[in-house]
């Protein structure tokens, strides 16, 4: 093995720890207290920076995670690795205040090779949703006990790990299965303390552990017509299933304001072999989309979306959840694909993407509008398709009437895709 794969397989092995040692996000978001947290896409940057679109898309030099029969179109003699880091920059608002903050997180990690002659196949790591929030609801006043602040904490999240394979059943035709770890943890701290004298404060710890296997697939057709005009097709389904959850919870009483120091009076300790056992239910999803690409110049994609959130069922979770609508729609120019000037080959990408959102707060949707731009830099120390690709995105989430928080999000992102030849004999002359 060439030491260029040897770097890459260490790489790789590196990077999927960090990303399994991640225990924590960064994010503060009030909306991811609700379901499982803030949903992520699931789409490689070159996707992303297109608005997220994927379920028609087929390239053999990109890992498209969001349909798995795309992974048919990996060259025969290639192997493709795909690595992704993100800086975000948040800001809460409501009419009162405003708050702010940056942090930077792991993306994703993938990796798609060839096995026989109509048989693909990838596997990867990338997040399923996030959770962080802190919100103090200060001095609200309840029946029989006064004024009373409550605090909400919350962090952790889930991933997804997966296996895909992809055949090629007839021309132009392909299947793609997954099959997905989905694990996490999301942990939850609520708070009520009481401003009346000789009245104990309470806590409760939820700190819920899930994982569970469940399978996936997908279709594809690609056509061309006058060998300039290429249409593809893609439909995506996952079924509902239910994932273990293993739930420790604890309830405390304490005096004053709280302080781990403290002597706390144990009303309920559900942990370890007595943890709660149950299982969740995730949704059912359906997606759709079409392609067109003109002269491997012009692509231009549309995807759709439905997500079943209604029969979504979690213990002691009360949220008001509701059926979730994504609509994609983005475009890739390339000037000159073939051009012997560089900058004829940079991949300019356009892209935006407007959920209908999945859970309602004050009888109103939380629906979020993004909208992203990006650029794929081809490498030339390579002699592949190996690419840098940038990626800056806009998203708003929720608004300020109702008395509730608009958040804005800024994301930069960047991927590294190295396209490699691997099954190639050398020529003895």
């Amino acid at each position: 093995m060439c030491n260029t794969r040897k770097y890459c397989f260490f790489f790789l092995i590196f990077y999927m720890i960090c990303v399994l040692g991640v225990a924590q996000n960064d994010i503060n978001s009030p909306y991811s207290s609700f379901g499982l947290g803030n949903l992520s896409p699931r789409t490689n940057i070159v996707s992303s920076s297109m608005g997220s679109v994927g379920y028609a898309l087929q390239n053999p030099y990109y890992i498209n995670f969001k349909n798995p029969a795309a992974f048919a179109a990996f060259d025969s003699l290639s192997f493709i690795a795909d690595i992704s880091f993100n800086i975000v920059n948040h800001q809460l608002r409501t009419e009162m205040q405003e708050q702010s903050g940056t942090f930077a997180q792991l993306g994703y990690l993938a990796i798609g090779l060839p096995i026989l002659r109509v048989w693909r196949t990838s596997a990867g790591i990338m997040p399923y949703s996030d959770v962080g929030y802190g919100i103090i609801d200060e001095r609200q006043h309840v029946d029989s006990f006064g004024a009373v602040t409550f605090q909400y904490r919350g962090s952790g999240g889930l991933q997804l790990l997966y296996w895909g394979n992809a055949f090629k059943i007839s021309k132009g035709l392909t299947l793609g299965l997954n099959l997905s770890y989905l694990f996490g943890t999301i942990n939850r701290i609520n708070f009520a303390e009481y401003e009346m004298e000789n009245t104990f404060n309470t806590m409760i710890s939820d700190f819920r552990h899930l994982d569970g296997i469940y399978i996936s697939g997908g279709v594809q057709y690609q056509t061309t017509a006058k060998e300039k005009h290429h249409i593809g097709m893609g439909v995506v389904y996952e079924n509902a299933i239910k994932v273990w959850s293993r739930e420790n919870l604890l309830v405390l009483n304490y005096a004053g304001r709280y302080s781990p120091n403290y002597n706390f009076d144990t009303i309920v300790v559900r942990v370890g072999d007595d943890a709660i056992r149950s299982t969740v239910k995730m949704p059912q999803v359906i997606g759709a989309g079409f392609s067109y690409g003109y002269k491997d110049r012009l692509l231009v994609a549309a995807d759709f979306t439905w997500q079943n959130w209604k029969q979504f069922s979690m213990t002691r979770s009360k949220d008001s959840l509701r059926d979730n609508f994504i609509t994609a729609v983005g475009v890739q120019y390339i000037p000159n694909p073939t051009s012997s000037k560089y900058h004829n080959k940079i991949n300019f990408r356009a892209g935006t993407r407007f959920s209908s959102g999945y859970f309602i707060i004050n009888d109103r949707p939380i629906s979020e509008l993004a909208v992203s731009v990006g650029l794929g830099f081809p490498i030339r120390t390579f002699n592949t398709r190996s690419s840098v690709n940038i990626m800056f995105e806009y998203s708003k989430l929720g608004t300020m009437q109702r008395n509730l928080i608009l958040q804005n999000y800024f994301k930069l992102s960047f991927s590294f895709i190295l396209q490699e030849k691997w099954y190639q004999r050398r020529k003895l002359e």
